[in-house]
């Protein structure tokens, strides 16, 4: 039986031992119903570090922020209800500020949280929860399966939250559900031209940095007003920034050397100063400097032009690496969550009859594949675990980081029968079961081999 099912079987366990407990029975309850939800993934980070703009990107259209948590949820319709209290829900309408939408709270200005329902295509398979600067570890994973960690760069205080993600026995044995974001990345090195790329780097050397490995499945970069252009540019500011490319790059990167001479009097081009601050508010100096010699070199399409943004910005590298750690993993983390909230009833109610539940729960904590296969992921794209080329490239497709389906695990790029199936994963098997006996190879080396044994048993077991 699958790690979600066993978890399933054993809430609905739990809600039979504890029927005669009201506070039980609503926490399992609610956790039952979170269960069968996309997966929640609450951002996080110290104040002015860009979460709503990394939640706009993501989403798609821009929201101005809120102070307090706020969840954006697939819907049909364009909706917004505030919680405030334990009362039902208010629901309060959407409507416009400037060129991002508003939630009118109105007199709940300090709500518990604000739910907005959209329809974008981003949210048919997450939750994204903005939380607020001040919220606590507690509050920011209390309802969330998983965690975008956004800082600019690894300080104590940025390893200190992270630890405490993972500050609990269960958290610890299955710390799967967390990548961290280099934020603001082209504020990197002065706003220089490559300052991107700098990111990117500074990003993979976190990735094998021994006091970040542990915590994260990944770290990326990301450069929030770019990815939020990426989405979000509008024809008139195209046209405007179409206008600025037609200047010579010496001559712009004169008038970008700060904001108050870009938006002066004296400017080389028609165009109003109020349209020129707009710009930089919108894409910054950077995103300026940088749109203005993506059109020259060619991209002078919007969807050219969008296309290069998203790549650069990092917004498709935060996507996939989403899919691959998130939605892709989602039975995982629900199971985990529903773990660690097993974990605290037991804790606040301990009773005799429930015993056998809570050894269940350390077993399954101790022995799921499932978390096994996530922290070799991490490992090895990390460096932490070593492994010659080929063999990683193949541990890493078939532990399941480029897909848990089985053609994605085993490389087929076409729709192979089960006897295809069944072959490759024979020769997989007795490949890596020599790996796990190789006396030669180093420890990692056969635990690492150990893992891959084992998923290609589990899905040995799928096709006989």
């Amino acid at each position: 039986m699958t790690l979600d099912r066993v978890v399933w079987s054993m809430l609905q366990e739990a809600l039979a031992v504890y029927r005669d407990s009201p506070r039980a029975t609503a926490w399992l309850r609610s956790h039952v119903e979170r269960y069968t939800e996309p997966v929640r993934i609450a951002v996080a980070g110290r104040s002015r570090i860009g979460k709503s703009t990394v939640v706009n990107a993501l989403v798609g259209d821009e929201f101005t922020p809120q102070n307090s948590f706020v969840w954006y949820r697939g819907g049909t319709e364009q909706r917004a209800h505030v919680f405030h209290g334990p009362g039902r829900p208010h629901e309060v309408s959407i409507g416009r500020r400037g060129s991002r939408n508003h939630v009118e709270t109105g007199q709940f200005d300090r709500s518990d949280r604000i739910v907005v329902d959209w329809p974008a295509r981003t949210l048919r398979d997450v939750v994204l929860i903005d939380t607020p600067s001040e919220a606590t570890p507690e509050q920011v994973l209390g309802d969330a399966d998983a965690l975008l960690y956004l800082m600019r760069h690894v300080q104590d205080e940025d390893l200190k939250f992270l630890q405490s993600a993972n500050d609990h026995p269960i958290a610890r044995t299955a710390a799967v559900h967390t990548v961290a974001v280099l934020a603001r990345a082209d504020e990197i090195g002065a706003g220089r031209i490559d300052a991107l790329s700098s990111a990117k780097q500074i990003a993979r050397r976190y990735r094998r940095d021994p006091a970040v490995q542990p915590l994260c499945q990944n770290v990326v970069s990301v450069a929030g007003l770019l990815a939020v252009a990426a989405k979000t540019l509008r024809e008139d500011e195209f046209a405007a920034l179409r206008v600025l490319s037609s200047l010579g790059r010496e001559e712009l990167e004169d008038h970008l050397l700060s904001a108050d001479r870009f938006a002066g009097e004296q400017f080389p081009v028609t165009m109003e100063p109020a349209v020129r601050q707009a710009l930089l508010e919108r894409f910054g100096i950077f995103g300026v400097r940088l749109i203005t010699a993506l059109i020259r070199q060619g991209f002078d399409s919007q969807v050219k032009l969008t296309g290069q943004l998203v790549q650069r910005s990092g917004l498709g590298e935060l996507r996939d690496s989403i899919a691959v750690h998130f939605v892709e993993r989602r039975e995982i983390l629900k199971a985990r969550s529903a773990l660690l909230a097993l974990d605290v009833l037991f804790r606040m109610e301990p009773r005799h009859n429930a015993r056998k539940l809570m050894a269940d729960l350390e077993r399954v904590v101790a022995s799921a594949h499932d978390f096994r296969e996530l922290r070799l992921v991490a490992a090895l794209q990390s460096g932490r675990t070593k492994l010659p080329a080929e063999l990683q490239t193949e541990a890493l497709r078939l532990v399941g980081a480029e897909g848990v389906a089985p053609l994605a695990r085993l490389g087929f790029e076409y729709e192979a029968d089960v006897r295809e199936l069944r072959e490759a994963l024979l020769d997989a098997l007795v490949r890596w079961q020599a790996q796990a006996a190789d006396v030669h190879a180093t420890h990692a080396h056969r635990k690492a081999a150990q893992v891959v044994v084992r998923t290609c048993e589990g899905l040995l077991q799928q096709f006989s």
